[in-house]
């Protein structure tokens, strides 16, 4: 199976099954002689764990054990190997699906291209597969933040509950700490609210998160093919559940003229910058010096308790009910994925755009 290294320089590989013994990762290209703070991990970690009420009743501590590339919480230089243990795995709540194809799953995809009749396959698309990511892009975090580099996500829209106006940066932070990782405490509850009842229905529900990059230097990221936005894009789109991805004013451009969308350039305490940031701190692929601005769209879970038209592998006629463990909404936990991604992809570029001018 291809396809599961993310990074040019910071390379991320990801491995292992939603109900497998475990998952992990392994990080190549970590710069040596930095100090990592475990604990800061473990903050991300729990902010995607599941339990939570509106959450999988999934029960996983979620505590990555690191094989190689630290001494004394050092990175070495060499590659750095974890594995996360499936504690609550419960692969019988599946044997239902040897025959049946689940609606918007990746059942009938994963089938068709790897011809293997083990159900079990697809749980290598299981959202259980991002808690590695967390893992990886805490440890990129960190790297970032040495040089004053930072990223916060926040949840801006559930179904119909969605933020109003921007945020600062500091408020999107702070939002971290709460329980739907929303800056807006009357929105929180609402969305709250409206998860439970929809628990309760047995249905799913889609959401947009919002996330800032802030303090990346400009100059950062390549034109043509890999451009800075195509990249977050990729690795964004790469989540389970992401459909869509837009930076700046995104979806908001094609209904802007020119002279309303264009970011003019000022100067500010002796610094060149523009008075807006339509363009989301990037431009022609490159990084502008403002923040870099993202929106990641998620579609509902497609694992629900309603009663739900099918088909056998045999192509015959059937009917289906989700059974298991599984989210309501993406929203909250899909928050430090989303931070996860855009910290890998931010030290990735960074690194590389340091290696072109040595």
């Amino acid at each position: 199976m291809a396809g599961n290294t993310i990074g040019q320089l910071f390379r991320f590989t990801s491995f292992g099954e939603s109900h497998g013994p475990v998952i992990g990762g392994v990080i190549d290209g970590c710069p040596a002689g930095i100090f990592l703070d475990l604990e800061q991990i473990m903050r991300d970690m729990d902010r995607r764990r599941p339990g939570r009420r509106t959450a999988t009743k999934r029960k996983e501590s979620d505590i990555p054990r690191f094989l190689s590339g630290l001494l004394d919480e050092i990175t070495t230089g060499a590659p750095i190997a974890f594995v996360i243990p499936n504690e609550d795995a419960h692969p019988s709540d599946y044997e239902y699906l040897k025959k049946l194809y689940r609606p918007s799953h990746g059942d009938f995809t994963y089938h068709k291209k790897y011809g293997l009749d083990d159900h079990r396959l697809v749980h290598r698309a299981s959202a259980r597969e991002t808690a590695v990511r967390v893992v990886a892009g805490a440890i990129a975090k960190q790297i970032l933040a040495r040089s004053g580099i930072f990223i916060a996500g926040i949840t801006s829209c559930i179904g119909p509950h969605c933020i109003d106006r921007d945020y600062s940066f500091e408020e999107m932070e702070m939002a971290g700490n709460t329980s739907m990782q929303c800056p807006d405490k009357t929105l929180t509850r609402k969305m709250r609210s409206f998860l439970t009842a929809l628990r309760k229905e047995g249905d799913s529900i889609g959401c947009e998160v919002q996330a800032v990059i802030s303090g990346v230097p400009a100059g950062i990221g390549d034109p043509i093919f890999n451009k800075l936005q195509a990249s977050l894009a990729s690795a964004m789109l790469s989540i389970n559940a992401a459909v869509a991805f837009d930076f700046g004013s995104g979806r908001y451009a094609a209904g802007m003229k020119g002279s309303e969308y264009n970011d003019l350039f000022t100067v500010y305490n002796g610094h060149i910058r523009t008075a807006t940031n339509n363009s989301g701190g990037i431009q022609a692929g490159i990084s502008n010096g403002e923040d870099i601005t993202i929106r990641v769209i998620f579609k509902p879970i497609p694992t629900i308790s309603k009663q739900q038209e099918t088909v056998s592998r045999e192509g015959q006629p059937a009917t289906i009910i989700g059974k298991g463990r599984h989210d309501v909404c993406v929203a909250p936990r899909v928050i430090p994925v989303v931070e996860a991604m855009g910290a890998m992809v931010i030290l990735d570029h960074v690194l590389l755009s340091n290696s072109t001018r040595m």
